[in-house]
């Protein structure tokens, strides 16, 4: 009785957990197979799996036609298992049109006349969406943007009396003249690529579509030339590798800014991107979902939805939507390669993840300077030194000896060395990289940290340190190595301001908790010393080694103290 009272209430709390209920039937309405289903299928859409989901919302014709809030999840989980014309076709048929009255509904039936080509129904549907749209901002701005598109589709002009969105209306711009062949269209793409406030290199792979579609190969040898594979995106890495094999049609093969439904694929992207960056990866494989809808040719955008199954980890939808690449598009097999490398990781251990990445490494002919990098990286990462020094110093003398990817390499190999006990040759790799970029905060805290740790050149590395901290003085690493070095010097208050802060941005790191003891049993604050210390134990990623000393300094506390 009492288990029955509680499914009562928590049923009772989801109906009534929407505002649009009002405009829902009464709980009357809706016997107990039906409320059972609709528990069912909330349970499993809130634990992320839609395919379970949709076993339940496809059964209760009751509640799809009735409940908002019902009918809403369910449309979701359609999207997010790629059915959309069944999602579609889904609100077109509700009986109860009024109750279908959310932004996402209706923009999936403006999406659908877009798709066909019906520009005038679309711009009409638009305006009803308008009409009952809330009030948030990020809506409102994906309704302008569509309302410009459609109307350049419809009128073959640019639409003159429009609210601006800042970037997102200069993005939508540079695809609007582009679609028109317009002149200024060189003028828009230079804006976006040259800004320096945002991160819109993506669209320098669509200014190269454009060029190569008028037929201005030179300019496109030109721009990729100054490309590097070590500094740029996959996307571009790819288009890179595509113009130096001059496969120019594979450029065009998966976008055109003379296609609508192209154009409008990598509007709704770019949509889901920006949800993706606030870590709303429902919303954003939603629309990721609605933009392969448009677009299915352009599948390297499946490397977004690949990144959000595996930061929900559901590792078995990663390796599905990984199989998308394959070895016909070289960067791309690569990054599902390295994906299914961190999975196997996970899964297992670092050296199965090791073995799977090095035995396809090893199939390669002619692996590139990124391939060559990531490699040197998986090795670094496993701690196999020896074979990461051997990859970044074929990198380094690719390179010339101002390049800023030169004192990166420097500083991975210093690491490198470091980590295996070669001082000499990290220290050399180290300041090397800092006579190249000598702004480079990281760098000097890894060289300062390597010296306190050694003892060496306390007050040379307490210099760095201060160097590093004025320019990167939020940087959790950073803040733990000046309370170190203070502490090293016996200036424990000071030490313990840094550290305890450090501790506060990194409470899971077992070095910093391991620190911020030390320096609590310095300050005779040796209850919450042994505190911190019992932490660490309990810590996932505590190495073998730091536990048996921490045992020691639990039983004897620090010697010399």
């Amino acid at each position: 009785m009492f288990l029955k009272k509680i499914r009562f209430i928590l049923i009772i709390t989801l109906f009534y957990q929407t505002p649009l209920f009002s405009k829902s039937p009464s709980f009357n309405n809706f016997n107990s197979q039906n409320l059972s289903k609709y528990f069912s299928g909330i349970v499993a859409f809130e634990n992320k799996d839609n395919t379970e989901a949709l076993k339940f919302f496809n059964s209760s014709k009751i509640l799809i036609e009735n409940h908002n809030a019902y009918l809403k999840r369910y449309l979701y989980s359609l999207v997010l298992e790629n059915k959309v014309n069944k999602a579609i076709n889904l609100v077109k048929s509700n009986k109860e049109r009024e109750n279908t009255n959310f932004f996402d509904a209706y923009l999936l039936l403006v999406l659908d006349d877009l798709k066909k080509g019906d520009f005038k129904k679309a711009y009409d549907q638009l305006n009803k969406l308008t009409k009952i749209a809330d009030k948030d901002k990020f809506n409102l701005a994906i309704l302008e943007s569509l309302r410009q598109y459609i109307y350049v589709f419809k009128e073959k002009v640019i639409l003159n009396n429009k609210k601006s969105f800042g970037k997102l209306s200069i993005i939508s711009e540079t695809f609007q003249r582009c679609y028109l062949g317009d002149f200024a269209t060189d003028e828009y793409f230079s804006e976006l690529i040259n800004d320096k406030d945002g991160n819109y290199i993506r669209y320098i792979f669509f200014y190269l579509v454009y060029l190569t579609e008028n037929n201005r190969i030179d300019e496109v040898k030109n721009f990729t030339k100054n490309l590097d594979y070590l500094n740029t995106t996959l996307l571009l890495s790819q288009a890179k590798n595509w113009v130096e094999k001059s496969n120019y049609e594979k450029l065009t093969k998966f976008f055109s800014c003379k296609n609508p439904n192209d154009i409008i694929g990598e509007f709704l992207f770019l949509v889901s991107n920006i949800y993706s960056s606030q870590d709303n990866f429902e919303k954003s494989n939603f629309y990721l979902n609605l933009s392969n809808f448009f677009n299915s040719k352009f599948i390297f955008n499946l490397s977004l939805v690949a990144e959000n199954q595996y930061l929900n980890k559901d590792y078995k939808k990663t390796r599905k939507t990984l199989k998308n690449f394959r070895k016909d598009n070289d960067f791309y097999y690569w990054y599902r390669i390295k994906k299914e490398a961190q999975i196997l990781e996970i899964e297992k251990n670092k050296k199965e993840s090791l073995n799977y990445i090095v035995s396809h490494f090893n199939k390669i002919t002619k692996p590139n300077n990124k391939i060559l990098f990531d490699i040197a990286n998986f090795y670094r990462n496993s701690k196999k030194y020896e074979e990461a020094i051997n990859y970044y110093t074929k990198l380094i003398n690719s390179l010339e000896d101002d390049s800023v990817m030169k004192s990166e390499l420097l500083y991975r190999r210093g690491g490198s060395y470091e980590r295996g006990g070669n001082y000499e040759k990290a220290d050399k790799d180290l300041l090397n990289a800092l006579d190249i970029n000598p702004d480079d905060a990281y760098i000097l805290n890894y060289l300062a940290y390597s010296w306190l740790e050694r003892d060496y050149k306390i007050d040379d590395a307490i210099e760095m340190l201060e160097k590093a901290y004025k320019l990167e003085n939020n940087d959790p690493y950073i803040i733990d190595s000046m309370g170190w070095a203070y502490y090293l010097v016996n200036d424990y208050l000071k030490a313990e301001k840094f550290i305890k802060r450090a501790v506060e941005l990194m409470p899971e790191d077992p070095i910093v908790n391991d620190h911020y003891g030390d320096i609590l049993w310095m300050l005779d604050r040796k209850i919450q010393a042994r505190y911190f210390w019992s932490n660490v134990i309990e810590m996932k990623n505590t190495e073998t080694e730091m536990i048996e000393n921490i045992n020691i300094k639990l039983i004897e506390g620090l010697k010399n103290s």
